[in-house]
C-alpha cells in the first residue's frame, strides 16, 4: 500500500503511516487503506494486538493544508459537502475503532499535530518517543477539533489542561505528555519500536477473550453507572470461568509455572 503499511505477524498486527514526504498527513487512499486494515484486524482470529506508528520524523501532521486551501476557495463546496468530507472520510477510523475490543497500542515517532494527535489519542495505550510532540493545532486554522480531540483529550488529562491545549495550539514535548497523562511511557527514539512491541507481545500471549472483555467493561463504563457496570461484570466473570485460558491459568498456578493460553 503506498500511503500505508500493514502487516500481521506472531498475532500482532502493525499499521504504519507512510507519506514521510508529507510527515504523514492524511490522505484519502491512506485512510481507505487504513479502514480496510481495521476491517481485518477485527476480523481475523490471526490478531490478538493492533500497533500504530509512522514512518520517518512525523507520527502524523494532521490533514492536508492544500486541500483545506482548496475548499476555502470552492465557491461550490457546501458545509454539508465539508461535513461529509469528514464524517465519510477521516472519521471512518475512530468509527471502525469503536467497534474494536483488541488492545490498540499507538507508538508516536514524532510530531503529532491536529488530525494526526487526535489519531494517536485514539490509542488503549500511548508510548512517545522522546522526539514526540503533541498540538491540538486546530485554533490556528480557525476551526474545531475534527477527529475526536474534543470528547478524547478532557478524558485523558481534564477539561482545564484540555481547553489550554486546544484553544492556545501550543505544542507541548513528550516528557510534558507523560507528565499531564496524555501517554503512558516515554523512551529513547531507538527504542520505541522494541518497547512497544514488549507490550504488544505480552498482550498477543494473553488470555485474548479476557483482554477483550476487559477493554468492553472499561469504555463502556463511560456511559454506564456503577450498578450495571457491576452487573455487566459479573455476567461477563460467568462466561470467562467457563474459557479453556481460565482452567489454564489456574491448573498452571497450582503447578507454579506459567501458563499457556489459546484465545477460548
Amino acid at each position: 500500500m503506498e500511503h500505508l503499511g500493514f502487516e500481521i505477524k506472531d498475532r500482532i498486527a502493525t499499521i504504519t503511516l507512510n507519506r514521510p514526504e508529507r510527515k504523514n498527513a492524511l490522505s484519502v487512499p491512506m485512510l481507505d487503506a487504513w479502514v480496510e486494515a481495521l476491517k481485518e484486524c477485527h476480523e481475523s482470529d490471526a490478531v490478538n494486538v493492533i500497533v500504530l506508528t509512522g514512518t520517518g520524523d512525523a507520527f502524523c501532521a494532521g490533514g492536508d493544508v492544500g486541500r483545506m486551501n482548496n475548499s476555502a476557495e470552492n465557491k461550490t463546496e457546501t458545509p454539508l459537502d465539508q461535513k461529509n468530507f469528514i464524517w465519510k472520510g477521516i472519521n471512518r477510523v475512530p468509527l471502525m475503532l469503536q467497534q474494536i475490543d483488541k488492545p490498540y497500542l499507538v507508538a508516536v515517532n514524532g510530531t503529532a499535530a491536529a488530525a494526526g494527535m487526535d489519531m494517536a489519542l485514539l490509542g488503549d495505550m500511548i508510548f512517545a518517543a522522546e522526539s514526540a510532540r503533541f498540538g491540538e493545532t486546530y485554533i490556528r486554522m480557525g476551526v474545531v477539533p475534527g477527529d475526536g480531540g474534543g470528547w478524547l483529550l478532557p478524558r485523558l488529562v481534564g477539561t482545564q489542561r484540555a481547553l489550554e491545549m486546544l484553544w492556545l495550539g501550543d505544542f507541548i514535548d513528550a516528557r510534558e505528555a507523560e507528565r499531564i497523562g496524555l501517554v503512558n511511557k516515554v523512551v529513547p527514539d531507538d527504542q520505541l519500536m522494541s518497547y512497544t512491541y514488549s507490550v504488544a507481545d505480552r498482550l498477543a500471549r494473553g488470555p485474548s477473550v479476557a483482554i477483550q472483555f476487559t477493554k468492553r467493561i472499561v469504555y463502556q463504563a463511560r456511559t454506564m453507572d456503577f450498578s450495571a457496570h457491576l452487573d455487566q461484570v459479573t455476567s461477563h466473570m460467568g462466561s470467562l470461568k467457563s474459557t479453556e485460558d481460565h482452567k489454564e491459568a489456574v491448573k498452571a498456578f497450582m503447578e507454579k509455572r506459567k501458563p499457556v493460553f489459546k484465545g477460548r
